[in-house]
């Protein structure tokens, strides 16, 4: 989400809250790649109508029927159960994949005492004089 932010703020970051709703929808109602499905539509059970479609009157829109939809809706209810577990599954898998593929990559390394090593340093670096120049590393 702070991506989408930075991208709709560019020069008024001080407008932030202004444009965090939108956002928040963008958000929302874009398939996310671990489960495959908008947030939307996991929390609710349907598919969200975008505002384009009711402005151009999509299908969705001419084709609408007041009964038909209260049925469907309430089929895709009893399917969301469903649904959210298929999405809890991919999201393990990917999970899954993730770690196998950064554990490939980890070299197991074993220190004695005395042993002279480097310590991340990630207090200050940010604070001195040098800013992001400034060693990430401290020892010998």
């Amino acid at each position: 989400m702070l991506v989408g932010l930075k991208k709709r703020l560019q020069d008024a970051k001080e407008a932030w809250a202004e444009e965090l709703p939108q956002v928040l929808w963008a958000y929302r109602t874009t398939p996310q790649s671990a489960t495959g499905e908008t947030p939307f539509r996991l929390a609710y059970g349907i598919e969200v109508m975008i505002p384009i479609e009711i402005n151009e009157q999509s299908p969705r829109v001419n084709f609408y029927d007041e009964v038909g939809n209260i049925q469907g809706h309430k089929e895709e209810l009893e399917l969301l159960p469903e649904v959210q577990e298929q999405a809890q599954i991919r999201e393990a898998v990917l999970k899954q994949r993730m770690t196998n593929r950064y554990n490939k990559k980890v070299i197991q390394r074993s220190f004695s005492p005395d042993d002279l090593v480097l310590i991340k340093n990630d207090i200050g670096v940010n604070k001195s004089r040098d800013g992001k120049l400034a060693a990430n590393w401290k020892g010998p």
